[in-house]
């Protein structure tokens, strides 16, 4: 694949040289619709330049990643993923969007000879080897704003956007493409925190590739003196959008599988309390996976470079720090004496529900239901320590007796 893109490069390099004597340059933006794989539910944006007399026609990529670089999966985990610019022939980008029935709309841009010349060199400049990898951030560096940044700089004057978004937070923006698949919108929700509870500026929205269309086709170019044309000269659809089919990721979902939890929770917490026994293994399966759960959002806090991960609130709910409890538990237990552990545990999971309404950061679905449900292990504790500490009242009076 490389190979063949160096070579175009050359092609295009060779080409670039005569830009200034071109005037029939055509560049247009292309967004794609969205698909229903977890990596193509907010669509796509690219560049496509056509020269018509040359018979070029390549669309410049900037959502092109290597999986098989060394540790690929280690260093997305830590927010170093590195994507590429490649320019694609246009037969070829549409291939995959036409199998998986996406749309492509085209905006072709109102650029002078000029403009198009300098955008055309520095995108065959961006996708030369030694310039084509950039670190991808999905808010603020992605394959759309690179997309606009591009376009910016090479305007005389600069672009003036309309007022014309809604005035969103990231995540309200993102539960709009995430609403049919609920298990990647709990998994965003987990992993986001409140920086992406804020409203979003006009221009921050643009990491959508259809909210930077709506803005482009409502832009205008405003020059030295004061002279406005539309950025985009014309629109229309190159490929018609077909009907996707929703595949469920899970036959539940995860609101639904925090009932069957609660409803497990309460059970248990039922038979404790009429045998008069505490089930200190449910408690340290539930504190495993709590301590789990809460080094990967520590982890994703304190040591990866994704975005608005490091305002996660729900560390206080999932935290590597429960793991404490499973030796305090294991030792009460088989020495047959009580611990403190629970009353700590109450009061945190306590004091997160206390506090919960005014953290400003909208938490998963699943967040207070699981806090809730916590709660009936150290109320089991206590109910079941309460019954066999009278137990062993009555039974010291009738030896006394």
């Amino acid at each position: 694949m490389f190979r063949k893109i160096a070579i175009l490069l050359c092609v295009l390099t060779t080409w670039a040289r005569c830009l200034a004597e071109q005037d029939s340059i055509r560049v247009s933006l292309l967004t794609c619709s969205p698909g229903q794989e977890v990596y193509s539910l907010y669509g796509h944006t690219a560049i496509r330049v056509q020269i018509p007399k040359d018979s070029i026609d390549e669309v410049f990529n900037y959502g092109v990643f290597d999986m098989s670089k060394p540790h690929f999966a280690w260093h997305f985990v830590l927010g170093e993923t590195d994507y590429m610019v490649v320019p694609i022939p246009w037969e070829y980008f549409t291939i995959d969007y036409e199998k998986r029935g996406s749309s492509i709309t085209e905006q072709e841009l109102n650029l002078t000879p000029d403009e198009a010349s300098r955008l055309v060199s520095n995108l065959i400049e961006n996708s030369q080897p030694q310039n084509r990898v950039y670190r991808y951030s999905f808010l603020y560096g992605n394959c759309t704003t690179k997309v606009r940044d591009m376009v910016e700089q090479v305007i005389v004057g600069r672009i003036q956007y309309p007022n014309t978004l809604p005035h969103l937070s990231a995540r309200e923006i993102l539960h709009h493409y995430t609403a049919q698949h609920p298990w990647a919108q709990e998994g965003n929700d987990l992993l986001l925190g409140s920086e992406v509870d804020t409203i979003m500026s006009e221009r921050a929205a643009m990491f959508i590739p259809d909210n930077m269309m709506q803005a482009f086709d409502g832009a205008f170019i405003r020059n030295g003196k004061g002279d406005m044309r539309p950025l985009v000269r014309s629109k229309k659809v190159l490929l018609e959008a077909k009907e996707q089919v929703v595949e469920s990721e899970f036959p539940l979902s995860p609101l639904q599988v925090m009932l069957c939890f609660g409803a497990l929770c309460l059970f248990i917490l039922l038979l404790e309390a009429w045998l008069g026994r505490h089930f200190w293994l449910w408690d340290v399966l539930i504190l495993l996976l709590q301590g789990a759960a809460g080094t990967l959002l520590c982890f994703m806090s304190f040591f990866s470079e994704h975005p608005a991960v490091d305002s996660n609130w729900q560390i206080w709910l999932l935290n590597p720090i429960y793991f404490i409890g499973i030796p305090l538990i294991i030792k009460a237990a088989t020495r047959h004496k009580t611990t403190l552990w629970f009353a700590f545990y109450f009061a945190v999971l306590a004091l997160f529900l206390l506090f919960s309404p005014w953290i400003p950061q909208v938490f998963a679905k699943i967040t207070v239901p699981l806090a809730l449900c916590l709660h009936t292990r150290p109320i089991s504790y206590y109910l079941v320590t309460e019954k066999r500490g009278k137990g062993e009242k009555g039974k010291k009076i009738t030896r006394n007796k």
